[in-house]
């Protein structure tokens, strides 16, 4: 297992070399996005008002307040991203984003587009949304403010992380492992009780 820190955007080559287990670490931009933010591009066929190549998409609905004008963040944690699965393989395909930062992984779908094009799903721990904040620098711009607080957010990170690749480039799948291991583990103890 390897420690990562990337700068974004970010490339294929950089996706393809990290591995199921690696640790990353992100500075740079990326994209908070949510459910209203994907409903909009895909169901209502509106492109991104941003070019995402290269990009890294968080899934998120930040809390935050006005100042000066300008958005600050309170406190800025991740969303579950199984329920986003049906956008994240054109969010690959046709916008070019090379990685979603998330809790509770993606499906199939996600991971083939992830193989395909050289992407990678990085899990972040749940519940570390304090820490996840003081990780944000600032928020630079914000798109679609008609959706908040499923907006698009522009967001200058500086150390994210570390986050965990969950799912990589090459077919590796830390849930898929995490689930053949305790199926495993489940026939071997109803075998040590004499119930197989």
């Amino acid at each position: 297992m390897a420690q990562f820190t990337l700068a974004t955007p970010v490339t294929e080559h950089d996706m393809r070399q990290l591995r199921v287990g690696d640790s990353v670490s992100l500075n740079g931009v990326i994209f908070g996005i949510r459910d209203a933010t994907q409903r909009r591009i895909f169901d209502d066929g509106v492109a991104p008002p941003v070019d995402l190549h290269g990009a890294i998409c968080l899934h998120t609905a930040p809390n935050v307040k006005k100042e000066d004008g300008r958005y600050v963040p309170v406190c800025i944690g991740t969303t579950t991203s199984t329920r986003m699965e049906r956008f994240t393989p054109g969010l690959i395909e046709q916008y070019g984003v090379r990685g979603i930062v998330g809790k509770a992984g993606l499906g199939e779908g996600s991971a083939r587009a992830m193989q395909r094009y050289g992407a990678c799903y990085l899990a972040i721990v749940g519940g570390a949304a304090a820490l996840e904040t003081t990780q944000i620098e600032a928020i630079e711009a914000v798109y679609w403010e008609d959706l908040m607080p499923e907006c698009i957010w522009q967001l200058r990170v500086n150390m994210l992380g570390p986050l965990t690749v969950a799912i990589d480039a090459h077919g590796g799948n830390l849930y898929e492992q995490v689930r053949e291991d305790a199926a495993k583990r489940m026939r071997d103890v109803y075998r040590e009780l004499g119930l197989e």
